[in-house]
């Protein structure tokens, strides 16, 4: 059995890189959204929203490398696939609730689809650290 700390050595520290370039990104869009747009697009903002706090956790969980962590990471990038994959779904099948891009919406494209990609890299790194 592999230590809980493996999640932050070797390629889980450029993964824990990425969410972290991602937690701080996104709030910033959020807090941004909200802030000054909020009229516009409030379902799309909210949204935006909880995936900055779905990846500040991830963050943090995966940084901490504890075997609770490993359970909050899990849940959090669990909960970030089924976002993004759902999010992704209703951001084409109702545009009108996403004039503006968000880190989900359209599957991430805002972002070179990494939203779509992160969270399956992230359980696969997980598993192979259990």
């Amino acid at each position: 059995m592999t230590e809980p700390e493996a999640t932050r050595h070797g390629p889980g520290r450029i993964l824990i890189l990425v969410y972290g370039v991602f937690a701080l990104s996104s709030t910033g869009r959020a807090v941004f959204q909200i802030v000054n747009q909020f009229d516009r697009a409030p379902i799309a903002y909210l949204l935006s929203a909880l995936a900055a706090v779905i990846y500040v956790l991830a963050t943090f969980a995966l940084a901490k490398a504890t075997h609770l962590s490993r359970q909050i990471a899990t849940v959090a990038i669990v909960i970030e696939l089924i976002g993004v994959l759902g999010i992704g779904a209703f951001s084409y099948a109702v545009p009108d609730d996403f004039p503006d891009a968000t880190v989900w919406s359209h599957f991430g494209q805002g972002y070179g689809f990494v939203p779509l990609v992160l969270p399956i890299l992230g359980l696969l790194w997980l598993r192979r650290t259990a």
